[in-house]
């Protein structure tokens, strides 16, 4: 079983920066496609970042792309996303999700791997808040 264990969101101003981590355990799928999603209140979820974890290659949201960069570690297998030049619109919770694509790689970088209906482990989540 894969367990994914989000951590550092924090409250900060418009235009600051936070970087969040996910920390995973247990089995681990070194081809997973592993994203980021966010939640603010009265909202539906949202996925922000992709990341393939085999070759490392991503995909963003266009409401973040420029200012947010995901990465991953393969020593810890720890993804993380860099959010730089926040905005009040990204506050929320945030969660990094899993599942395993072998070699289907490519279903980790469109669109449709921003649906969160794909997605078979999450993390409980970090909060995000920003101030104006």
């Amino acid at each position: 079983q894969v367990r994914l264990a989000e951590s550092g969101g924090d409250s900060v101003q418009a235009g600051g920066s936070l970087k969040l981590a996910c920390a995973t355990s247990g089995p681990f799928y070194s081809s997973a496609c592993i994203a980021w999603f966010r939640q603010a209140p009265g909202k539906a979820r949202e996925g922000v970042a992709t990341v393939y974890f085999a070759v490392d290659h991503t995909y963003y949201a266009d409401s973040v792309k420029g200012r947010f960069t995901i990465s991953r570690d393969r020593a810890t297998n720890t993804v993380y996303l860099q959010m730089d030049n926040l905005k009040p619109e990204d506050t929320g919770m945030y969660y990094c999700a899993a599942i395993p694509v072998g070699s289907y790689g490519y279903i980790c970088l469109s669109e449709s791997a921003l649906d969160q209906g794909g997605y078979n482990h999450w993390g409980q989540g970090t909060q995000v808040t920003v101030s104006s």
